[in-house]
C-alpha cells in the first residue's frame, strides 16, 4: 500500500512540475496576442474596373477577408463538422472530443483529430509545426489566453480567414475563388465539403494536385456532416453526385491584364511592397462591357489575319514512348512548355490521317478533329507534306471548340494587336488591350508600342491647312510627282492604289487617302508650320521627321498617343490627359487617394473650334464614302468620323476614329516590323476590330449632330473660314505650272 502511496505522490510532484514549468518558465515567453486580438492578414492587392468588375490581383497569398457574419452557413457546417464540432462548447481544449477520437481510432470509424480550432489558431499564428513537448505546452497556454480575450465568432473568423488551403490560397474565401472561380457565398454543399476537407492535409486533399484524393476527402466531410445532422439523407447523396469543375487558378471578372499591370506599377511605385499586402483596392475608368468586347475583337480579329495566311505546322515535336505511363509523362511535360492562350489549347497528336486527328490535352482529355476541323490544317495532313509542317504522332498542335463542342486546328498567331478607347471630353481609359496575350508577351502596344502611323497622320496635315488658307473644297491636282533634287523632296511619292485622278477637293483626298496630294498640301504649307501645328495635339517634334514624309505617317506615335490626338478632333478642340484611376482604398474601404474625373473646359482648348469642326466634316466623309466606309454601314451610324493608316509595304495597318464621346485607335503589326501582305490595309487590319469594338462601346449612345461654330461659313459646296470668302484662301493646288502661293489673311 505504501509503494501505491509513493507512486501517487511522485505522479503528483510531476504533474505539478510541469505546471510550474509550464507556468514559470514558458508562460513568461509567450507572444503577444497582437496577431489575433488586432488581426492584420496579407490581403492582396485588388484591381477593378469603374463597374467593379475584378481585373487583377497581386500578393503571395490569395486571400479575400470575409466577416463571420457574412460566412455561409454551409461552409461553417462543413468546416465544424470536420474538425471542431463541440466548437462552441469547449474551453479551447476538447476532452470529450479528444476521448472520442482515441475511441474512434480504436474501432476504425470516421474521426477527426484531437485539436481544437482554437489550438490550431495558436498554432498556425504563433508556433512551429514540430512535435515536441515544449511546443505542446506553449499551445495549451496560448489556447488558453486566445479564449480568454476573444469570442469564439472571432476565433473561427480568424481561423476561416488564415488557414493555408493550397495553391497559395488562405482562407476560405480565396481557395473558392481559386478552385472554382466562386464567390465564398455561392459555393454549394458539395463544395463546401470539399474545401473543408483540405486543411487536414492542403498538399493531398488539394482538388488541383489530387482530385481523387479530394474527392475521396470531400466525402468523408459530407459523411459526418450527414452523422452530426446538419445535412438530411437527400442532399449527401446529391452532394456526392455533383459535378464539381475545378479551375485550379483565378479566372478575373473581365480580361484586361495589360491595364493591371499598369495600376500595379503604380501602386508599388507609390506604396511599395506594403501593396501586395495591405488590401489596397484601385478602380479603374474601365467599362466592362467595352473592355470584355475590346478583348474579343482584338483576339478575333488577330486570328481572322492569322488565318487568312496559312498554317505554319506544329509548334514542337517530341517522340512518343510505347510505354504507356512513359508515353503521358512526356505529354505532361511538353505540353507545360506551351502553356494554354485563353481559348487555343495545346495538343500532342496521337493519331493523324487527311480524315481525323486525335490529339491530348493538358487536361488528359482526349479530343477528335475531323471534317471541317481539319480545313486550316489540311495542308499539313497531306503525304507530301513538308517535314515542318506535316501533322504526326508527336506533333504539338493547337485546338480550339466551338460553340457546339466541335474542335478543330488552329495556332498561335505571330502577328500583334492592340486597342484603346478614352472618353473624348475628359480623357478617362474605357478600354485598352496592349496585346494578344499578356501572358505571351506583356510588352504594351498602346503605350509602349512606337511605331509609323501611316495615313492615320493626314488629318494633322490637313488641319494645319486649314490655317493657311485650304479648305475642303480646295482643288489639287492628284498626279503623280516626279522625282526631284530638292533638298527637302528626295523621292517619289505614289498613291497605294497607283490611281491618279486629276483635280481633286482635299475634302476627296483625305476621305480616299490620297498620297501625292497629302504630299502637296504639306510642301504648299511647309513643314515647319505642320511641325509646330502637331505640338498642339500632344505629339513631340523629336519623333517625326523634318520632310515632306511626314504627311504620310513616318515618324512615330503609340495608340495611347494617337487616340489623345484624335480626341481633339471629337470634343471640339480640347487637350485631354488619358486618366485610368479614380479611386484608391485601403482594405476597410476608406479611401486612400481620389482622382477626380473633370471634363475639359477652354483652359484645355489646343484648336480653334472652326479648325476641329472642318476636320471632324473631312473625317465623317471618310467613313461614309472613303476607305473607312465599311464602319458606317456596319454600325449603322452616321456620326464616326476617322482615318485609316497604312504603312510603307503594309508594315503596320492602323484606324484611328470616334464617335458621340468615345475616341478610339486600333492597330496591327508584327513585334519585329515585317510586311502585314500585299492585300493587307488598315481598313482590313484595324478597322475590324475597331467596328467589334465600338459596337459596344457606343450601345444606347445617341448620334452626334454638330453645330457649326461662329466663323465658318458654307460657301461652295464646302465649309469654310469665314475670312477666305471672296476670293480668299487657296482655291486650287498644283493645276498650273506653279503653284499659287499660300495667302494669309488680314489681321483681323
Amino acid at each position: 500500500m505504501k509503494w501505491l502511496l509513493g507512486l501517487g505522490a511522485l505522479a503528483g510532484t510531476a504533474v505539478l512540475g510541469v505546471a510550474g514549468y509550464t507556468f514559470l518558465v514558458l508562460a513568461p515567453g509567450l507572444p503577444d496576442l497582437d496577431a489575433v486580438t488586432d488581426y492584420r492578414p496579407k490581403i492582396p492587392l485588388r484591381i477593378y474596373t469603374a463597374d467593379n468588375a475584378l481585373i487583377g490581383e497581386f500578393g503571395e497569398e490569395h486571400r479575400e477577408f470575409v466577416a463571420i457574419k457574412d460566412m455561409p452557413k454551409v461552409m461553417k457546417d462543413a468546416l465544424l463538422s470536420t474538425e471542431d464540432a463541440r466548437f462552441y462548447e469547449h474551453n479551447g481544449v476538447d476532452f470529450i472530443g479528444a476521448g472520442r477520437a482515441v475511441l474512434a481510432d480504436l474501432r476504425g470509424g470516421f474521426h477527426q483529430g484531437a485539436s481544437t480550432i482554437t489550438m490550431q489558431v495558436a498554432r498556425n499564428f504563433f508556433l512551429s509545426q514540430e512535435k515536441t513537448v515544449n511546443r505542446k505546452l506553449k499551445e495549451l497556454l496560448l489556447t488558453s489566453r486566445i479564449e480568454s480575450a476573444l469570442s469564439k465568432d472571432q476565433i473561427l473568423e480568424l481561423y476561416m480567414n488564415q488557414i493555408y488551403l493550397g495553391q497559395r490560397s488562405h482562407g476560405f474565401a480565396g481557395a473558392a475563388r481559386t478552385y472554382f472561380n466562386k464567390s465564398l457565398k455561392d459555393v454549394t454543399l458539395a463544395e463546401a465539403a470539399m474545401l473543408a476537407g483540405i486543411p487536414k492535409n492542403p498538399v493531398r486533399h488539394n482538388p488541383v494536385a489530387n482530385f481523387q484524393k479530394a474527392k475521396q476527402r470531400q466525402e468523408v466531410v459530407l459523411k459526418l456532416m450527414l452523422t452530426r445532422g446538419v445535412i438530411t439523407e437527400n442532399q449527401y447523396d446529391q452532394a456526392v453526385h455533383e459535378k464539381i469543375t475545378v479551375t485550379g487558378k483565378q479566372i478575373f471578372d473581365s480580361r484586361a491584364d495589360y491595364v493591371a499591370e499598369m495600376v500595379r506599377q503604380k501602386v508599388v511605385e507609390e506604396y511599395k511592397e506594403q501593396a501586395y499586402t495591405s488590401g489596397i483596392r484601385v478602380y479603374t475608368t474601365l467599362l466592362k462591357a467595352d473592355q470584355d468586347a475590346a478583348y474579343e475583337a482584338v483576339r478575333k480579329n488577330v486570328m481572322a489575319y492569322d488565318q487568312r495566311h496559312g498554317y505554319r505546322g506544329p509548334e514542337a515535336f517530341i517522340q512518343l514512348p510505347s510505354d504507356s505511363e512513359e508515353r503521358d509523362d512526356a505529354i505532361d511535360d511538353v505540353l507545360k512548355k506551351h502553356p494554354s492562350s485563353d481559348t487555343l489549347l495545346a495538343a500532342v497528336v496521337t493519331e493523324a490521317s487527311p480524315r481525323k486527328v486525335i490529339a491530348e490535352l493538358a487536361s488528359g482529355e482526349t479530343v477528335t478533329i475531323d471534317g471541317d476541323g481539319l480545313r486550316f490544317a489540311s495542308t499539313g495532313l497531306q503525304a507530301k507534306a513538308a517535314s515542318a509542317l506535316k501533322i504526326v504522332p508527336g506533333a504539338v498542335i493547337r485546338v480550339i471548340r466551338d460553340s457546339k463542342n466541335r474542335w478543330s486546328i488552329t495556332q498561335l498567331p505571330e502577328v500583334e494587336g492592340a486597342y484603346v478607347a478614352l472618353n473624348a471630353d475628359d480623357g478617362t481609359v474605357r478600354a485598352l488591350v496592349g496585346g494578344f496575350d499578356f501572358n505571351r508577351k506583356k510588352f504594351n502596344h498602346v503605350t509602349s508600342g512606337w511605331r509609323q502611323p501611316g495615313s492615320s497622320m493626314k488629318p494633322f496635315i490637313y488641319s494645319a491647312a486649314l490655317e493657311k488658307g485650304f479648305s475642303p473644297a480646295t482643288q489639287i491636282n492628284d498626279v503623280q510627282l516626279s522625282q526631284t533634287t530638292d533638298e527637302v523632296l528626295k523621292w517619289d511619292p505614289r498613291n497605294d492604289d497607283g490611281k491618279y485622278e486629276g483635280p481633286v477637293s482635299m475634302r476627296y483626298a483625305l476621305a480616299h487617302s490620297k498620297n501625292v496630294v497629302s504630299v502637296r498640301i504639306l510642301q504648299a504649307i511647309g513643314v515647319q508650320h505642320a511641325l509646330d501645328w502637331l505640338q498642339h495635339f500632344g505629339f513631340s517634334k523629336d519623333k517625326h521627321p523634318a520632310n515632306l514624309t511626314l504627311t504620310l505617317g513616318t515618324g512615330a506615335v503609340t495608340p495611347m498617343q494617337l487616340a489623345g490626338a484624335y480626341a481633339v478632333f471629337a470634343n471640339g478642340g480640347y487637350q485631354v490627359s488619358p486618366q485610368l484611376i479614380t479611386k484608391i482604398t485601403d482594405a476597410k474601404g476608406q479611401v486612400l487617394k481620389s482622382v477626380p474625373v473633370t471634363k475639359v473646359d477652354e483652359s484645355a482648348r489646343v484648336i480653334d473650334a472652326r479648325n476641329a469642326f472642318i476636320t471632324d466634316s473631312m473625317l465623317r466623309e471618310v467613313t461614309r464614302s472613303g476607305t473607312a466606309a465599311s464602319a458606317s454601314s456596319k454600325l449603322g451610324r452616321a456620326d464616326l468620323a476617322g482615318k485609316t493608316g497604312t504603312t510603307s509595304d503594309a508594315v503596320d495597318g492602323w484606324f484611328a476614329g470616334y464617335a458621340a464621346n468615345v475616341v478610339a485607335v486600333a492597330w496591327m503589326g508584327y513585334d519585329d516590323p515585317k510586311s502585314l501582305g500585299g492585300r493587307e490595309f488598315g481598313a482590313t487590319l484595324a478597322l475590324p476590330i475597331w467596328i467589334d469594338s465600338m459596337r459596344a462601346a457606343l450601345a444606347g449612345k445617341p448620334q452626334i449632330v454638330r453645330a457649326a461654330p461662329e466663323g465658318v461659313s458654307n460657301a461652295e459646296g464646302d465649309w469654310m473660314y469665314q475670312e477666305w470668302l471672296n476670293g480668299g484662301g487657296v482655291r486650287q493646288l498644283g493645276l498650273e505650272e506653279a503653284p499659287p502661293a499660300v495667302v494669309t489673311p488680314p489681321a483681323q
